[in-house]
């Protein structure tokens, strides 16, 4: 027989919480904000910072580079790519994040049952600004930082952190997640349940395979693992 869960551990990025506007209309403001006009085509964004997100090793602004090389690239300074990564910044972080429907309730519902962490790939100071905005910086009786405080998700460094400040055991928890590849290939590796939320284009058959699928965060009210 399992054991009983007692943990839950969740992601924060389109699990608890997402941006309003896209990418490309956060840049916009962002050249605004900056001063410095449209230093790069905002296509070019795209497929470059997924180039840096692949090679990055250690925890770096990943946008102050990509930008910096970009306005270069297109005969500006790089001073004005760094200018405009930080407007993108603050504007993403702090004014375009919203909490997930129901996150909020879901949270404060699982809190008078379970221990709660937060293990969330990124920076603490980009990660921190969308625990404020959505008012979540004090669900978590501990936030581990991946990619900064440990390797990222996948490893299961994090998770393994995680456990280890709040005197808990992968077997009796749970991670919750909406990337297969991070959330529920990290959770499979340290030894931890996983409940899915996919997105609305989720594969009929997730690989790897989640223990448990959530039609929404409201699934959490009746933890299916009960």
């Amino acid at each position: 027989m399992a054991a009983p869960i007692d943990t839950v551990l969740f992601d924060l990025d389109d699990t608890l919480c997402r941006y309003r506007r896209s990418a490309a209309d956060v840049l916009e403001i962002a050249f605004e904000r900056a001063g410095v006009g449209s230093v790069f085509e905002p296509g070019a964004y795209y497929d470059r910072y997924r180039e840096y997100l692949e090679r990055a090793t250690r925890p770096v602004d990943l946008h102050e580079q990509c930008f910096g090389d970009l306005a270069v690239e297109s005969g500006y300074d790089r001073a004005d790519g760094l200018a405009v990564a930080r407007a993108f910044r603050e504007e993403r972080d702090q004014r375009n994040v919203e909490a997930l429907p129901g996150a909020t309730a879901t949270v404060e519902a699982l809190a008078e049952e379970y221990t709660l962490g937060l293990v969330t790939n990124g920076l603490s100071a980009m990660q921190r600004q969308k625990l404020e905005a959505t008012g979540l910086e004090d669900a978590f009786e501990t936030t581990v930082y991946a990619g900064e405080d440990a390797a990222p998700k996948p490893d299961p460094e994090p998770f393994d952190l995680a456990l280890d400040e709040l005197g808990s055991v992968a077997e009796r928890t749970v991670y919750v997640g909406n990337s297969l590849s991070a959330d529920i290939a990290g959770a499979r590796a340290a030894g931890l349940a996983s409940a899915w939320l996919p997105a609305e284009t989720a594969p009929v058959e997730p690989e790897p395979s989640p223990d448990y699928v959530l039609e929404s965060l409201a699934d959490l009210r009746s933890p299916p693992w009960r």
